[in-house]
């Protein structure tokens, strides 16, 4: 009885572990698509303001 409650808790303990590990990969991955995603936004803001400097000098 010991060894197959042994191996229920440790099977159980696996599952809980597996899907803790799920749970870390997917807020990992979208935590890194938010931190591409603001850095293109920063990009595009430093662009669209060296455009208009840019503009702004020729005028």
């Amino acid at each position: 009885m010991v060894k197959v409650s042994t191996y229920f808790a440790m099977t159980f303990g696996a599952f809980l572990f597996w899907e803790s590990m799920d749970k870390v990969h997917v807020w990992n991955a979208l935590h890194q698509d938010e931190k591409q995603e603001r850095r293109e936004r920063e990009m595009e803001v430093k662009r669209l303001r060296a455009e208009l400097v840019a503009k702004q000098m020729s005028d």
